[in-house]
């Protein structure tokens, strides 16, 4: 059950089989936390834990950093909230850049529970796909009483969309987009008109701060590389798309989704864009999936592409965002690099992983401790801190029948 009652930022996980993302594992390692910020990390025998500090014993477990999932929707399309609880897509609007994810997202979904018992600890939250411009995206903690109080950034990046869905929800409007070729002038004409008023301001200085408009702002973060451009895009010819958009304007490009992403794996290590591929699970209902394979992340993995795995809750739940990450371990992606993938790789594609991400000094708190290799289908998750706070905790799980064996 979630710990809420537990305020302490300082805990210290001794004993266990520690698994920082990007260097080796540490077998009966410790890792301390004061003040809700990792202060060591390395084998037990070599740290001493300040005194006072409240002690886990994690002899046996697996103790991960708290998993990051760059592509969601959690709080803003509630579990079990049917429309009521729906906030994704602001449909008449074509270029939604003003909207902020952060003013929809209910706390109190039950979606942040299920990624805690899947050792989720930070999501990234987005509008939907709906709209060629859909809004701003935000990296949020898992746990909290409001919005405010689980911000890691915000935003963390501008949501785009290219292909079936903006057309199909506009057209079905009788309105503007129709086609591809619709969906991205919409998109250059904003970025023609942000382009525009950066070069009006720096003109006349003055005038544009009495002027300022919040669209215009934003897509102005986006044009100076501050934040980047998360474009939702599955085909390969969408991607292209995505490419060439980028390079007019000299934006950061995050492509989401990818599902044909590894049949153009080569151009995207060569231009380094990042892919957030997924979900990986499910049928294929549109023609856009028709190239889905769960071999995608080996072939951009083998292409150097920096890669992220995301299950784009609630198409698929947040808690099997490690089991995406198995089937890809299946299809040849290193269990390293699949590690990786949903850690310190969405951390650092979206801008978060000076907080988030593995386990080293001076990162959050954020650990997740597994009963065994998260990579196992019948490990399980026993506790959650976020910023060195338990917030969740099952009994350790029932041992019965022959030893290793699920029988």
């Amino acid at each position: 059950m979630p710990a809420a009652e537990d305020t302490s930022r300082d805990v210290a996980i001794v004993g266990g089989h520690v698994v920082p993302a990007e260097s080796g594992r540490i077998d009966r390692g410790t890792v301390v936390v004061t003040d809700g910020r990792i202060a060591a990390v390395g084998r037990s025998a070599d740290i001493t834990v300040p005194p006072g500090i409240p002690v886990v014993d994690a002899r046996g477990r697996w103790v991960l950093p708290g998993f990051v999932d760059a592509h969601t929707h959690l709080g803003i399309d509630e579990e079990a909230g049917g429309w009521a609880g729906n906030d994704l897509n602001e449909t008449p609007e074509t270029n939604g850049t003003r909207l902020r994810a952060i003013d929809a997202i209910n706390p109190a979904d039950l979606g942040f529970r299920d990624a805690l018992s899947g050792g989720v600890t930070t999501a990234v939250i987005m509008p939907g796909s709906a709209s060629p411009i859909g809004g701003q995206a935000a990296a949020l903690k898992c746990a909290g009483r409001t919005v405010d109080e689980m911000i890691v950034r915000a935003p963390v990046g501008l949501k785009s969309a290219l292909g079936e869905n903006p057309k199909r929800v506009h057209s079905s409007r009788d309105e503007a987009p129709f086609t591809r070729l619709g969906v991205a002038a919409i998109i250059r004409d904003a970025f023609t008109s942000a382009e525009q008023a950066r070069r009006r301001s720096r003109a006349a200085p003055d005038h544009a701060a009495e002027a300022s408009d919040l669209t215009l702002d934003v897509l102005g973060q986006v044009l100076d590389r501050q934040i980047p451009l998360l474009q939702h895009a599955h085909r390969a010819d969408d991607i292209a798309t995505a490419l060439r958009l980028a390079d007019e304007f000299g934006y950061r490009l995050v492509v989401n989704h990818g599902t044909e992403a590894h049949l153009i794996a080569d151009l995207l290590a060569e231009r380094g864009i990042p892919v957030v591929a997924g979900p990986l699970l499910g049928t294929r209902t549109k023609l856009e999936l028709a190239n889905r394979t769960l071999a995608s992340p080996a072939i951009l993995a083998r292409a150097g592409v920096h890669l992220a795995l995301t299950t784009d809750h609630n198409e698929v739940p947040i808690q099997f965002l490690v089991h995406q990450a198995s089937l890809a371990i299946k299809e040849g992606l290193p269990a390293r690099h699949a590690l990786r993938a949903i850690t310190v790789s969405p951390a650092r594609i979206l801008g978060i992983d000076d907080r988030v991400g593995d386990l080293r000094p001076g990162l959050d708190g954020d650990i997740a401790i597994w009963s065994g290799d998260p990579f196992d289908l019948f490990s399980r998750v026993e506790q959650v801190f976020i910023s060195g706070r338990g917030v969740y905790a099952v009994g350790p799980a029932a041992s019965g029948g022959l030893e290793g064996s699920a029988w």
